[in-house]
């Protein structure tokens, strides 16, 4: 289970934090990240994972804006958010992808950047 907190109303220019915390039983050898959809969107577009052992990716959109932590011992996942802009406004999913490619989500929390 992923259970997502953070998100909200903020002005462009604006930060926010989007936080995740995994519970239940899973592997350690995950990947956990963000991703979103946008409104009236079909698909989820990659924002940013972290792997267990600290390698990251990130979308080309927001690499020099979103920072991506995760502590392993509590299982959380972090996203800083800076400088949003109106493009960012999303419902933001957690993802853990465990070693065998399986995927759980979240229950997505929404981002609005008002311009």
């Amino acid at each position: 289970q992923l259970d997502e907190s953070g998100g909200g109303l903020v002005q462009t220019g604006g930060s926010l934090r989007l936080s995740c915390v995994a519970s239940g039983m899973m592997y350690s050898r995950n990947i956990m990240g963000w991703y979103r959809q946008a409104p009236g969107g079909n698909q989820r577009e990659l924002v940013a994972t972290m792997s267990h052992s600290g390698i990251t990716q990130y979308a080309d959109a927001v690499k020099d804006r979103l920072t991506i932590s995760r502590d392993n011992p509590k299982h959380t996942v972090t996203l800083e958010m800076n400088n949003l802009k109106p493009e960012d406004t999303a419902t933001y999913y957690c993802n853990l992808r465990d070693p065998w490619d399986r995927n759980s989500w979240g229950q997505g929390t929404q981002v609005t950047v008002s311009s």
